[in-house]
């Protein structure tokens, strides 16, 4: 099933204008909860927006590949506390795919948006541009926004020909990894 769930993910950047469940959101929430961190110290935390205006401003947050997120009905803000773990960014990662699957096997659509060392304008980084827009505390840093809905676009799976299993290597760097084909 696992398989299956990755092989049709794709990211999904047109909704249709129509709310996610309540009980849709607790279980994206709960997924995130449940992504694995190192030494389990679970540095991220999560801002559910689902507020029109403020999905709008997000929408801004960085100079390209943000403005899809206007038209979600539900934007995931992902954050960590680098003080709490040293690799936060992994940790924080890992919980945004665990959003994105779960997303997917709830029918929704989804789209990871950078915000880690992006710039919302020439003087003003993403990070601090969400941070004022959202009271985010100066100690917790922004890795990712994950734009959810109903997805307004039918994206096909990636065929296996495409998958790039010539950056796969075999016991050593530059030892050719040969798939067996089936």
């Amino acid at each position: 099933m696992f398989l299956d769930l990755i092989k049709k993910r794709r990211s999904i950047r047109k909704f249709l204008d129509k709310p996610i469940e309540a009980e849709q959101i607790d279980l994206l929430l709960e997924a995130a909860l449940r992504a694995p961190s190192s030494r389990g110290l679970n540095p991220w935390e999560f801002i559910m927006v689902t507020d029109r205006d403020l999905l709008g401003k997000l929408s801004l947050a960085k100079q390209h590949g943000a403005t899809f997120l206007k038209d979600a009905p539900l934007g995931i803000v992902v954050c960590a506390d680098p003080q709490t773990c040293d690799v936060w960014v992994e940790d924080a990662s890992i919980a945004s795919i665990f959003i994105h699957l779960a997303a997917e096997s709830l029918g929704l659509g989804s789209c990871w948006i950078q915000i880690r060392e992006r710039m919302h304008n020439t003087k003003k980084s993403s990070q601090e541009y969400i941070a004022e827009l959202l009271n985010i505390p100066a100690k917790k840093q922004v890795e990712s926004i994950i734009a959810i809905g109903h997805p307004d676009e039918k994206l096909p799976p990636h065929e296996q020909e495409e998958l790039l299993y010539e950056k796969v290597h075999k016991d050593t760097y530059g030892r050719p990894y040969y798939k067996v084909r089936v």
